[in-house]
């Protein structure tokens, strides 16, 4: 069993972090499995390195450890740039100008993430892109050029075997971004690249991510990667049911740890 971490150096460690981590560590340690640690920090306005020694120095001080060397996404910019140039030699993306007002006004529903992508751009080659333009995965000709796809769940709430066919993927899903118009890579090209070109054999991460896994499985299946298995586990929330997340203003483990608090006190808090 191979698993890993891999948090996003955009602020500090905060509550919800710790228990994912916490959930990251037991089910390895449970199955004598390896766990790594890998900083996704592709996000060129917003990660910093601060962050990253911070969720490094916290993760130490909760007691977790990982194998070397540590994979920092920012330093494997090549590798995604040859996954989405093996696509576009595929006639599988195309580059997309919308805003996201243009599409909020000709999408054509409201998906897992968000409003579906009505395809304005599809038609456009990769010679035309512009140095502002996202670049987007056909879905529907990915989808064409692949068998049947199936993964495997095993945590409590989406266990089972689960086989997504192409009606509802491109229902919910329609044509993700995999590089975004910032020049950086998208979470949805260079987390499967890296799932694979690590040996992960297990996901572990929360119940916000489980629809990425359909598009996962999507790439993993076109680019000829395993597909590992995956645990989703339910996130943590305060007494009044909102999620201790960093987009939510979870307080950071370090403003903790400032006030004395103990490893032991922070799996109170979140009730382990």
């Amino acid at each position: 069993m191979i698993t890993r971490f891999a948090p996003s150096p955009t602020g500090l460690l905060h509550l919800g972090h710790a228990f994912s981590a916490l959930e990251v560590w037991r089910l390895a340690r449970g199955a004598g499995g390896t766990v790594l640690l890998r900083i996704e920090d592709v996000d060129s306005e917003r990660c910093r390195p601060v962050y990253d020694q911070a969720i490094r120095d916290d993760l130490h001080w909760l007691g977790f450890d990982w194998l070397e060397p540590v994979l920092r996404q920012s330093t494997n910019l090549d590798a995604y740039r040859a996954t989405l140039a093996a696509l576009d030699e595929r006639g599988l993306v195309y580059p997309c100008s919308c805003t996201r007002t243009d599409i909020a006004a000709h999408a054509p529903a409201i998906g897992w993430d968000g409003y579906v992508y009505p395809g304005t751009c599809r038609a456009r080659p990769m010679s035309d892109r512009g140095p502002r333009d996202a670049v987007r995965l056909d879905l529907a000709a990915a989808l064409s050029g692949i068998g049947p796809l199936a993964f495997t769940e095993t945590g409590p709430l989406f266990a089972g075997d689960h086989r997504p066919g192409p009606a509802d993927l491109l229902t919910h899903i329609g044509d993700p971004v995999l590089w975004r118009k910032t020049g950086d890579p998208a979470y949805h090209l260079a987390c499967p690249h890296d799932d694979a070109a690590q040996g992960v054999t297990h996901v572990i991460r929360g119940a916000d991510l489980w629809h990425a896994t359909f598009l996962h499985v999507v790439l993993q299946a076109v680019m000829g990667w395993p597909t590992p298995m995956y645990h989703h586990h339910d996130l943590v929330r305060d007494p009044r049911g909102q999620r201790l997340a960093k987009i939510d203003k979870s307080r950071a483990i370090a403003s903790y740890r400032e006030e004395g608090l103990t490893p032991d006190d922070i799996w109170s808090l979140i009730g382990v």
